[in-house]
Parts: C-alpha cells; sequence; structure tokens
C-alpha cells in the first residue's frame, strides 16, 4: 500500500476528532460556551433606563404590546443624576410649547419645530435649570402599550432638544401614558389635545 495514502487514513479521524473536542470545550484561551439560564426572558431596558423603541419589555416584566399586568398606575422614567422632586417645578413657563404627535406616533412632527427651539431657548438662557418632560397618550390601547408609547415621545423630544445643543443630561423623561389628559372627552379632537408631549421647567432649590 502507498505509504502516503496510509498516512492519510491516520491523521483525517484524528483531525476530525480533534476537531470535535474543540468546539465542545474551546480553544486553550479560554473560550467557554454559555448556557442560557431558565426561566422567562428578563425586560430589555437601554443604557438610560428607559423603554427602547424594539419592543422589548418595559421594566416590571410586562410587555408594552400586550395586556399582561406588571405595570399598574406607576409612570417610566429615564434613571439620572437628578431628581424632579428635590427641584421647583414651573409648569407654567413652557405650557405655550407643548409638543403634539399624530396617532400611535413618536416623531416629532416639523410642525413641532418652533416650539422645541423655545424650549431650548429657555434652557440656554439659564444653565441652573433642568428640565422635566412628560410624555403622554390619548385613552386608546392598552395601559401598558401607552406607557411605552409615552416614554418613546417623550424620549424623542429629549433626543430633539440634544440634537439642538442642550446637555441632555439637564434633561429627565416621564411617561403617565393615558392617565393625564387634557381633555377628558371621547372623541378625535380630545384624543389630539392628549397626544403630547409636556416640558416642566425645574429650578434648583435654594440653598442646593
Amino acid at each position: 500500500m502507498n505509504t502516503k495514502f496510509s498516512a492519510k487514513l491516520f491523521v483525517l479521524p484524528f483531525t476530525v476528532a480533534l476537531a470535535a473536542v474543540l468546539a465542545t470545550t474551546g480553544c486553550k484561551k479560554g473560550i467557554t460556551r454559555i448556557t442560557p439560564l431558565p426561566g422567562p426572558p428578563q425586560p430589555i431596558v437601554s443604557d438610560n433606563g428607559s423603554v427602547p423603541p424594539n419592543g422589548g419589555q418595559i421594566p416590571g416584566g410586562a410587555n408594552p404590546f400586550g395586556s399582561g399586568s406588571g405595570v399598574g398606575s406607576q409612570p417610566i422614567a429615564t434613571s439620572t443624576n437628578w431628581d424632579p422632586a428635590d427641584t421647583i417645578q414651573d409648569r407654567s413657563a413652557l405650557a405655550a410649547y407643548t409638543v403634539h404627535f399624530q396617532f400611535d406616533s413618536a416623531v416629532v412632527q416639523d410642525s413641532e419645530q418652533s416650539n422645541l427651539s423655545a424650549v431650548a431657548q429657555a434652557l440656554n438662557a439659564d444653565p441652573n435649570v433642568k428640565l422635566l418632560i412628560e410624555g403622554n397618550c390619548d385613552e386608546r390601547g392598552t395601559e401598558e402599550y401607552n406607557r411605552a408609547l409615552g416614554e418613546r415621545r417623550a424620549l424623542a423630544l429629549r433626543q430633539a432638544l440634544a440634537g439642538q445643543g442642550i446637555d441632555a443630561n439637564r434633561i429627565r423623561t416621564i411617561s403617565y401614558g393615558k392617565d393625564k389628559p387634557v381633555d377628558p372627552a371621547h372623541n378625535s379632537a380630545a384624543w389630539a389635545k392628549n397626544r403630547r408631549g409636556d416640558f416642566v421647567l425645574c429650578h434648583p432649590k435654594s440653598g442646593v
């Protein structure tokens, strides 16, 4: 028998066996295989503590597109290094610049850019003030879905203001979903008013 051919027959099974061992144990540099933990999937939360716009679960374990429980009446808020409760909140200063949204949308319309510019101007005028953005929805849809949609709207406004040069760390967002309508009627005109983002100017307390 040909000597080279015999050597190939010997080496081939050895090579296949070695490849199988490396595939299951990893190479000597420390590759390990991770086995998923049992149980339900964990909530998907972005790096600022908010709900991502990709359908991930909202904090509390409920799916924003479902009808399950888990959120209750608790609003969703971004995680920041300041608390609006520690400030003096002025709801009237920017009340005229409320931004409204189309049905089931978190896209900031071009027609709302003048309101955003006015808010940015107010923040630029006083570097000590901060901003709370409240996301709101109309009454249609589940509580969980509207809570997530309200947060996406507030985050969209936060991003738009950051695009105008405002430090995003000065802005906190919170979603009230459909819990705080400005018009309690059950018609298209009321729904249009309730799909909104409100701006609350937050002044530091004296001595803080």
